[in-house]
């Protein structure tokens, strides 16, 4: 179900300003996977470009490959699909400074947004409405230090912090940062086992043996199609 950005017809797009315009890799219609939204039919766009380097990320062809857009394209793009749910991720989305813009816009159109952002990039200047799907880089992520503070101030019904668990280390790390930081008392917290380093029974039996209050998350598209599969 994937529109390739090839097909949206946006020629006009290398002569578009920089904030009226977005790197877009992909936009998709397909099942949400991840966060408390996961099993809604959702339209993804996916931005191109990442700071950071994570050891267990998915989607390294979001690196560099995209075409510009503008910010009215992508919205057309994405009410073409019978969806009331939308995820902005990438990549980086906070990198480009229209992206702020389009989900401003989405929000508008009555749509369900949620933004997947690695937690490096302070989210001050994300609509009020969109909720926040926040990673904190745990220590075998390989970008352990790549966390903004600022973004513990949002910490609410509609900000969800994701800590992607790759080992035993990993695990003990994210239930000291979330207690330290009351994370479980204010907002939804998500533990996803890294795919293929740690089972999702070890990571199911980790989170009741020790009474953590985290919400167990497995990436439900990579069961559904094959865990190499894009546009899903």
């Amino acid at each position: 179900m994937k529109v390739w950005i090839s097909r949206l017809g946006c020629s006009r797009a290398l002569a578009l300003r920089m904030d009226n315009a977005l790197k877009i890799n992909e936009i998709f219609f397909s099942i949400q996977g991840e966060s408390s939204w996961s099993g809604y039919p959702t339209v993804f766009v996916r931005t191109s470009g990442c700071h950071l380097r994570c050891t267990y990320c998915d989607t390294t062809y979001a690196y560099h490959q995209g075409e510009r857009l503008s910010i009215e394209d992508v919205v057309q793009a994405v009410r073409g699909y019978p969806a009331q749910y939308v995820c902005v991720t990438g990549g980086e989305p906070l990198l480009q400074p229209g992206i702020y813009e389009l989900m401003r816009r989405l929000c508008d159109a009555g749509l369900n947004v949620s933004l997947e952002t690695s937690g490096d990039k302070d989210c001050a200047k994300v609509d009020a409405r969109v909720k926040k799907i926040i990673d904190v880089k745990t220590p075998d992520s390989g970008e352990a230090k790549a966390f903004d503070e600022r973004n513990l101030q949002y910490a609410d019904h509609l900000t969800e912090y994701k800590f992607v668990i790759c080992s035993e280390r990993d695990f003990e790390w994210s239930e000291n940062f979330a207690r330290q930081n009351n994370l479980f008392e204010k907002s939804n917290v998500l533990y996803s086992p890294s795919f293929k380093s740690v089972g999702e029974r070890w990571l199911a039996e980790k989170i009741l043996s020790t009474h953590s209050a985290a919400r167990l998350q497995l990436q439900l598209h990579k069961y559904i199609w094959s865990p190499d599969t894009r546009g899903v």
